[in-house]
């Protein structure tokens, strides 16, 4: 049954191309007047999801509904979405004002003017309307592009990588602006994306994708504290994964978990696996080196002691190797609140956080899963 707070939804859809499958039975529902972001490596079904959406490719099975209206058989320009690629796709030879219109006068829409200046506005070119594409930065021929697309009122924009052709500096600044201009539109926004900040900064939703499948979906903040597969885990940022074994589940609520000889805590709610093998996790910047003379707080896990192995500045934040003998090197992240490194290259320390950090993923699956970019078949 369609849900009526939501703006698309997709139910059992699968795209194979020949053998090969790239969308594997899909299910996702996104509420009206969301940021959401398709998250995950090339390769992995996000682009193809996305380009069924916009009827550019036909599910081998399921069905596409927006806003209710079932669309799997409708033609892509009788859809109400609209697309923003990566390249911006501007006709060179009309202006700025021109190209916004370009959609609006093929269908014959009625005070075009007046949409174009406010489309414009919105995303602060209206003094730069008669101007060419040519004459444009790159932040500001996306704009265009982004302005070309709301102007026509659809009821989901789709954002293929939108911001993959801009410089770093650009690109932050217009991952601010976009989520600027879906708030005051209202509109529903599909965004595909590998980059994990860019989901992270903009996205009310994000489903991390892998292998044509969702890993999981929630709120970024949810997915990065709470990931449930050693893929999210990885993926979204970057965590410790080390392995161990259940040998005790507490009346508190705690599971212990036995790791190279040392009992580590998990809570039973953050834990996938309450029995057997498991994978605990904490992300670096949960983590606390204790030198000679520090001691642990209360309801604190603690391992070590390890060698620091690799020291290195960033700015913000200091980040550390360590080395524990029987666990694995471990990452951590201190923040440089006296300016520079605090423990120095080859310092013994032992490794701190709160239990209530952990988290516990399926134990068979790979530690390295989802830590570099893994391709699937395009």
């Amino acid at each position: 049954m369609a849900d009526p707070g939501a703006a698309l939804e997709i139910w059992g859809v699968t795209k194979r191309f020949g053998s090969f499958t790239a969308v594997d039975d899909l299910d996702l529902t996104i509420p009206r007047g969301e940021f959401f972001a398709l998250l995950g490596p090339s390769g992995c079904g996000k682009t193809t999801t996305l380009r069924m959406v916009a009827g550019l490719e036909k599910p081998t099975a399921g069905l596409l509904s927006i806003e209710g209206r079932d669309v799997t058989g409708v033609p892509p320009h009788r859809r109400p979405v609209n697309t923003v690629f990566q390249s911006y796709a501007l006709f060179p030879h009309l202006t700025i004002a021109e190209n916004v219109a370009f959609g609006l006068r093929r269908k014959r829409e009625k005070e075009i003017d007046t949409r174009v200046a406010e489309a414009l506005e919105l995303v602060e070119l209206g003094g730069m309307a008669q101007r060419r594409p040519s004459q444009l930065s790159g932040g500001q021929q996306q704009r265009v592009a982004l302005a070309r697309a709301i102007v026509n009122r659809p009821a989901v924009l789709l954002l293929d990588e939108p911001l993959g052709a801009l410089d770093l500096k650009l690109r932050r600044q217009m991952q601010l602006e976009l989520k600027r201009i879906q708030t005051e539109v209202g509109i529903t926004f599909v965004h595909v994306t590998h980059d994990q900040e860019e989901a992270m900064t903009m996205a009310d939703g994000v489903a991390v994708m892998n292998k044509g499948r969702i890993e999981q979906m929630g709120a970024p903040e949810h997915l990065y504290e709470l990931p449930r597969t050693a893929f999210v885990a990885n993926f979204l940022g970057q965590s410790n994964l080390v392995r161990g074994n259940v040998v005790e589940v507490r009346s508190d609520g705690a599971v212990g978990v036995d790791v190279g000889g040392n009992r580590v805590l998990v809570r039973a709610d953050r834990a996938r696996d309450t029995e057997g093998a498991v994978l605990v996790g904490v992300r670096p910047e949960k983590i606390t080196m204790l030198v000679d003379g520090q001691e642990s707080s209360p309801g604190q896990n603690v391992l070590g002691p390890g060698v620091v192995t690799d020291v290195s500045f960033t700015g913000v934040s200091t980040q550390y190797q360590v080395d524990v003998p029987g666990v694995g090197v471990f990452g951590v992240f201190a923040q440089n609140l006296v300016g520079a490194a605090t423990v120095a290259l080859g310092a013994t320390v032992r490794l701190a956080w709160s239990a209530r950090f952990t988290f516990g993923v399926d134990g068979d699956e790979d530690v390295r899963e989802g830590t570099v970019d893994v391709d699937c078949e395009p």
